[in-house]
């Protein structure tokens, strides 16, 4: 447990009945029962057989839904799953309670023994950057190449719009902020989630903003929504007080996959800073600066991500990068991942 709180109560007795979550064209939605958790997983059948496979793990407050734009952009060169971890997106609660950092990197790492797709091409997004940091570190044999767009890796010195979000962490404080926010929309919810996650909100369509909303209404009537917020919040936390093999810089270090390294210029959760001592860290990275791009660079800049993604392909494969994905100059969609990181 990640924290002293008693467990969650058990998924089976909190599903309430809400609205289906949204299903981009040409996806497809599972759910996979594993010992102790139970995760939803969105695919995109790949545009030919035989590609190798890729799993993608959204960040705090986020969902599966966060990877569509960039699985379109690469369905021709990987076979695309995406996880919904414990508590978020369609994923129920895990049994025990159990939101830290472990426990969800024992998920991930669970859905690949279970589903045979290991080694896979990892990606991973704040939270579920520091999720397949530690499973690329601790099961080498399951990641092929490591993509990791804004990892929330430990900072010395937090920015400070990265505080609030920290602050979740700390006991009572969402159930103040709960009560300050009672009375906000969905759509002033969603309105606060781009001025923080965008490095550019008004890239959004209009399509993808009633999107965001719809999901964020279908979110607010889940009864764990908030706890699975601050207990993986505080799991996070938790994380960074680690020493030894288990301090995420040290695992970082024992990553032996090629790893692309993407930051946002404009990014107000995880410092761009960080990505200086993230390239010496990974000791086979290179690294992908977006100016312009805030902490989802994945959504605003899915087609530039995507290319980024296929010159590490060739160069873990041994050769010259070809054409890559095509380049349609697809619309950022909104952000399904609430204030987090």
């Amino acid at each position: 447990m990640s924290s002293t709180e008693p467990p969650s109560v058990s998924a089976a007795h909190v599903l309430p009945q809400v609205a289906t979550v949204r299903v981009a064209e040409g996806e497809r939605l599972r759910s996979v029962g594993l010992p102790g958790v139970t995760l939803t997983v969105r695919s995109r059948p790949p545009a030919r057989e035989g590609l190798p496979p890729a799993l993608y793990v959204h960040g705090l407050g986020g969902s599966s839904l966060n990877w569509s734009a960039l699985m379109e952009q690469l369905d021709s060169v990987v076979d695309s799953e995406a996880v919904d971890l414990p508590g978020f997106g369609d994923s129920p609660p895990p049994d025990d309670g159990d939101y830290s950092l472990t426990a969800h990197a024992r998920a991930v790492i669970g859905y690949l023994d279970a589903s045979g797709r290991g080694p896979v091409h990892l990606f991973g997004n704040s939270l579920g950057g520091a999720v397949s940091t530690r499973v690329a570190a601790v099961r080498p044999d399951l990641v092929r190449t490591l993509t990791l767009v804004s990892p929330a890796l430990p900072e010395l010195r937090v920015q400070r719009t990265a505080v609030p979000t920290g602050l979740l962490a700390v006991p009572g404080v969402t159930a103040l902020f709960t009560r300050f926010t009672r009375k906000w929309t969905a759509e002033q919810r969603v309105r606060g989630v781009l001025q923080l996650c965008y490095g550019e909100p008004g890239r959004v369509t209009p399509e993808g903003f009633r999107h965001a909303v719809e999901e964020m209404e279908r979110r607010l009537q889940l009864p764990y929504f908030w706890d699975a917020m601050t207990r993986s919040a505080r799991g996070l936390v938790n994380a960074y007080t680690l020493g030894g093999q288990h301090a995420l810089w040290r695992q970082a270090e024992r990553v032996l996959a090629p790893t692309l390294l993407v930051y946002g210029g404009k990014d107000q959760l995880v410092g761009h800073r960080m990505s200086s001592r993230a390239v010496r860290a990974f000791r086979d990275s290179r690294l992908l600066t977006l100016p312009e791009a805030g902490h989802v660079a994945m959504m605003e800049y899915p087609d530039v991500v995507a290319r980024a993604f296929c010159d590490l392909l060739a160069q873990a494969e041994g050769r010259e990068p070809d054409a890559g994905p095509r380049t349609s100059g697809t619309d950022a969609g909104a952000p399904t991942e609430n204030p987090g990181s």
